[in-house]
């Protein structure tokens, strides 16, 4: 958020005004800790930017890597599907004659992640699903459920597009129940500087850190800096391989590999 504000994809005014799930503002936080600046967000001159950043993955603790020299942020797209059947009582609805929306909705979740497998960055997620009525005995009538698709390049994620909503329409066509895709979000992909790629190469070189090219599936403040000047990031080993658990920290160091190569 405060990176976006810099390089000036999103308003002051509007990001001041987003709520947490409490209803306070990102406005009213900042002021009750002091850190309401009278600077205008990116008048500050950078001549380079660089983010370091444990990887959030597991590839560098899996190869052993100490450093990972990041090519760029996949592209992401974001979606809302819904798969509208009809409910039924589990014991009197033969199968022949059930809309059941959950097997589609399976369907078309087993499909996203097929997608994703014919390139070798794609990604592909369904991690929220909600059945209606989500009883025990009752044939499921709507699923509502998330899509996540990302790739290394634009036209990747919009080939991953094209494929999705061709599989949408042949399931319409072969069921006969409703499916309704929504974009929610999309985020261009983030190739970085080469320079500075090679620059964080040099540097772990120098310094003995085995190191590799890599690139990063999640978001990061490096995006939105790269529209101002030239960005290069570095990423550190998760020791569980991923950075949702609490668990996940880079490994113990006196001298940070990441950081270090940031400063040299």
């Amino acid at each position: 958020m405060g990176s976006g504000v810099f390089a000036g994809v999103f308003p002051l005014e509007e990001t001041w005004a987003v709520t947490d799930k409490e209803g306070v503002s990102v406005g009213e936080a900042l002021a009750q800790i002091g850190y309401i600046g009278e600077q205008t967000p990116g008048e500050h001159p950078i001549g380079a930017y660089f983010e370091a950043h444990i990887e959030q993955g597991p590839i560098l603790e899996d190869e052993a890597k100490t450093i990972g020299i990041v090519q760029g942020v996949l592209g992401i797209r974001w979606y809302d599907c819904v798969v509208t059947g009809q409910a039924s009582h589990a014991g009197p609805a033969p199968m022949r004659l059930r809309q059941d929306a959950l097997q589609v909705a399976t369907r078309i979740m087993q499909e996203v992640v097929a997608i994703a497998g014919r390139s070798e960055e794609g990604r592909g997620t369904v991690g929220s699903v909600q059945v209606w009525p989500n009883s025990r005995n009752v044939v499921p009538g709507e699923v509502t459920f998330s899509i996540d698709m990302r790739n290394l390049s634009d036209a990747l994620v919009d080939e991953m597009d094209r494929q999705l909503r061709a599989f949408i329409a042949e399931i319409e066509r072969e069921s006969g129940l409703q499916v309704a895709l929504k974009q929610v979000s999309h985020y261009p992909a983030a190739p970085f500087d080469a320079e500075c790629q090679q620059a964080i190469a040099d540097a772990a070189q120098r310094l003995g850190y085995p190191a590799r090219p890599i690139v990063s599936g999640a978001g990061h403040d490096a995006v939105y800096m790269s529209y101002l000047a030239p960005t290069g990031m570095i990423l550190s080993p998760a020791r569980t391989g991923s950075a949702i658990t609490k668990l996940s920290m880079p490994r113990r160091s006196t001298s940070p590999p990441g950081p270090t190569c940031c400063c040299r």
